[in-house]
């Protein structure tokens, strides 16, 4: 069983907040397997409806025009007894009819029940909904399984887990004994990644080939989505940049190509596939920000960005099973750069850090640059030897007009401090988060 941190959130809501909560995530990403467990662990009364599987009841939601044709349609259509103030009701695959995020004000407002929302695609099927039912929703975003995560299933204690938050926070090594081992279950995951079915699957059989069948599968739901939106008269090119992506992730230079898909092609034909792709929850952009100062998004250059897969080991599975191999085995003669980069900002995204990378003729490109406790925070990502090298740290922490106080690098080797910039190994990514502690003000005399 993956023990899972968004599980958190789902059981505080049950607890404290009377919204509709709406799970939002790419597919297989484990949003239905989580909310089950919570109810289950809480005992409500769950009454779960699947829109793809069970047309009856996506045609007593559409014909429910009150809380009471609710009840007596669901009863109808599912065979089950609704309990006004205990029954809370999942309707999962909402994307098949995004209307019931807007009549959800009306059913919360009466109070009888709780409603859980959840869905693929949200972020493409509700941008145009007419009317966001503010106040009334609670969102959460659901990602992969993060680093953390994968080594809490792998049987990490939490008294390693602890050793290794007090070396990341005081900037200590966490000696070399500990790091093998952490390097090695972080390489395991580059390779199985975060995705729920594939995580299970390593940690009951280790059976690598098994893995593999499984992300196989899921990129081919992706794609089935794809096709899906592609021939529906939108001129999307999703598949094409998609298929890119591990490509472009190997060069030296990692900033999208449009001209690799097509001689002449420009951001502007493009955008459109670019929004569905990210909104769909199957890439993470980095985009380019002209300046690494705060606020990063005021700076942002939308039409320079690096694409990312949302799951590293489906990103390691498209390179191909030589570096699998590479990476598992410790051949290690393949780049490692892009892949490393794209566990790096799958914990960032997962934290809900908003990512971005610089380039500068003059500064030099940062891999990445991020707003950290109110600060500006550059991020370079090492894979080899030669992780001392890093002039574009060096020149924005030397640039007084930029104010940027101190850098990260992420490596394959043990914490160490030099000067302003911090190394810390490639797996401590999974501890770099904003602290949203926010102070409760007094009123305004």
């Amino acid at each position: 069983m993956l023990k899972r941190k968004v599980e958190t959130e789902i059981q505080k809501w049950l607890a404290y907040d009377r919204r509709a909560l709406l799970i939002d995530g790419a597919r297989q990403v484990g949003k239905t397997y989580s909310v089950r467990h919570c109810m289950a662990l809480s005992g409500v009364d769950l009454l779960e409806i699947n829109l793809l599987e069970s047309p009856e009841s996506l045609r007593a939601l559409k014909n429910a025009r009150s809380i009471q044709d609710l009840t007596v349609n669901l009863s109808a259509a599912t065979g089950r007894e609704l309990i006004p103030g205990r029954t809370v009701i999942f309707i999962d695959e909402v994307q098949e009819y995004v209307e019931i995020v807007t009549m959800i004000k009306f059913w919360v407002d009466d109070g009888s029940y709780r409603f859980i929302l959840s869905g693929s695609l949200l972020g493409v099927e509700l941008k145009n909904l007419r009317s966001a039912p503010v106040g009334y929703v609670h969102e959460i975003k659901m990602y992969p399984l993060d680093f953390e995560e994968f080594l809490t299933a792998s049987g990490i204690t939490e008294t390693v887990l602890d050793h290794l938050r007090h070396s990341f926070e005081g900037k200590k090594p966490v000696g070399p004994t500990v790091h093998e081992k952490m390097m090695q279950h972080f390489h395991r995951y580059l390779v199985v990644g975060g995705m729920p079915q594939a995580v299970q699957e390593y940690i009951d059989t280790g059976n690598i080939n098994k893995v593999n069948e499984i992300q196989r599968d899921i990129l081919s739901f992706y794609k089935r989505d794809f096709t899906r939106y592609e021939a529906d008269g939108k001129s999307l090119m999703l598949t094409a940049i998609f298929d890119q992506i591990p490509s472009q992730l190997l060069k030296q230079n990692r900033r999208f190509n449009y001209a690799d898909i097509k001689h002449g092609l420009r951001f502007e034909r493009l955008e459109n596939s670019f929004l569905w792709l990210y909104k769909a929850g199957v890439v993470l952009p980095a985009f380019n920000c002209t300046e690494p100062k705060l606020a990063l998004k005021l700076n942002e250059k939308s039409s320079l960005v690096k694409l990312y897969y949302s799951d590293v080991g489906l990103l390691t599975y498209s390179c191909g099973a030589s570096m699998r191999k590479d990476i598992l085995f410790g051949g290690l003669e393949t780049n490692l750069g892009g892949v490393m980069e794209n566990a790096v900002i799958q914990e960032l995204c997962a934290h809900d850090t908003s990512v971005y990378y610089y380039n500068s003729k003059k500064q030099g490109e940062l891999d990445f640059v991020i707003e950290l406790n109110g600060s500006v925070l550059p991020i370079e990502v090492k894979s080899g030897k030669d992780y001392y090298v890093h002039s574009a740290i060096q020149n924005v922490l030397n640039n007084p007009g930029l104010g940027i106080k101190e850098a990260v690098v992420f490596t394959g080797y043990d914490v160490s401090v030099s000067d302003r910039i911090t190394y810390y190994p490639v797996y401590m990514c999974t501890f770099l988060k904003e602290n949203r502690d926010m102070p409760v003000l007094a009123p305004v005399e």
